[in-house]
């Protein structure tokens, strides 16, 4: 398949914008109120956090003609343009109005997302809406509703976990009124990263499961993972490569880490719900393994040479690392593998359609029942013989 010309800017102006998406999101938030009344706060805060972000987005043109605008800005404005062309371009990702706008919403993050998990497990708890489904988390504009919110469900006794997003996904439903503008939140990334989130949120327009968000977020990772790849090979600078690879090699590090203590947290709660289990070795093994993580960490640690801010960020991930938040990272990688290994096989049919046949097989995944699907995503084994195997796709 191959893809389209770039597409043409929505021709709504700025001043009228706001109010044909007020009218169509209020219309919306009617619709969702008929689900019961104790939700209609919630809709309205996503609404109108919604149309404030949409209200404060300009085309990119205007703020490349605009004196005012940095030069740096510019610059990565540019190079988010560049990028939202290869993903059209070579990964067949959607041609459509998304992020062909920026806002500056003088904040760190879009959204403030809450995660909840029982103590003894790692399954997130779950929100349904109209539109996604049910979920594991629930997203707030406002740091305070979200932290609220996560103060309200550890009453309930679970443990949570409030983090900030940078950017999210509306699916493609608003494209016609301007489709997700690039954001203050993550223009100033390094365009490895800037690369791996455009790709991501793209993917989310393409295929998106209702209800399953480990099968929806584990593929726009695997589009994000291939497509930087890809990327780096065909069209970033020497620059960009070296600075992406000194980020991978970090997050590398984490990632094994990371899912190492889940899997070592799980074994802990399988055995927790045994008959023979003791009363209180739950929290005492659970306590060991959180201990020997931030140990682990600290030494990983040790060897890095980040920024300030970035290193911030970790150091407060692990101080309030829980079962909320290892449950949010495995939603995000728990069938990478799979994904990555579906593309391979596409590729190895047509290289030159790898994309359009790896989407319309994720498609095909996504009509199956869960335990089909997750059966289908499961990694080939390596091969056993004497000579050394073959490794399964990783990510």
């Amino acid at each position: 398949m191959r893809a389209p010309d770039p597409p043409t800017p929505p021709s709504l102006s700025v001043r009228a914008l706001p109010r044909a998406l007020w009218r169509a999101l209020l219309a919306t938030l009617l619709l969702w109120g008929l689900t019961g009344c104790s939700h209609l706060g919630y809709y309205w805060q996503s609404v109108s956090g919604h149309v404030q972000l949409m209200r404060a987005a300009r085309p990119i043109p205007d703020w490349l003609a605009d004196p005012a605008t940095p030069p740096l800005l510019k610059t990565r404005l540019a190079s988010a343009q560049a990028l939202r062309d290869y993903a059209v371009r070579q990964l067949g990702l959607p041609d459509n109005a998304s992020y062909h706008r920026y806002a500056d919403l003088h904040r760190s993050a879009v959204i403030w997302n809450v995660t909840a998990a029982p103590p003894d497990a790692l399954t997130l708890h779950t929100w349904c809406f109209p539109v996604t489904g049910c979920i594991g988390y629930r997203g707030y504009f406002d740091v305070q509703a979200a932290r609220t919110e996560a103060s309200g469900l550890r009453e309930q006794g679970l443990e949570t976990h409030v983090y900030g997003v940078p950017a999210y996904s509306t699916l493609g439903w608003l494209n016609w009124v301007g489709g997700d503008p690039l954001l203050n939140t993550f223009i100033h990334y390094p365009e490895g990263e800037l690369a791996r989130l455009i790709f991501h949120e793209l993917a989310h327009q393409v295929v998106y499961l209702n209800g399953d968000t480990s099968f929806n977020e584990s593929f726009a990772t695997a589009v994000e993972l291939i497509g930087v790849r890809q990327w780096l090979a065909q069209a970033a600078s020497p620059a960009a490569r070296q600075a992406y690879a000194q980020s991978e090699a970090l997050r590398l590090g984490f990632r094994d880490l990371t899912r190492a203590t889940r899997a070592r947290l799980e074994a802990v709660y399988a055995q927790a719900r045994k008959p023979d289990s003791a009363p209180g070795d739950l929290a005492q093994r659970k306590a060991e393994v959180m201990a020997d993580f931030r140990r682990q960490y600290a030494a990983l640690r040790s060897q890095w040479q980040i920024d300030p801010t970035r290193q911030a960020g970790y150091d407060q991930w692990v101080a309030n690392a829980n079962n909320a938040a290892f449950g949010a990272l495995a939603a995000y990688d728990a069938l990478v593998p799979g994904f990555e290994a579906l593309y391979e096989q596409q590729r190895a049919r047509q290289p030159e359609q790898a994309w359009p046949l790896f989407y319309e097989a994720v498609r095909q995944l996504a009509r199956l029942p869960e335990a089909e699907r997750l059966r289908r995503l499961q990694p080939p084994a390596p091969v056993s013989s004497a000579g050394p195997s073959t490794p399964s796709a990783g990510d």
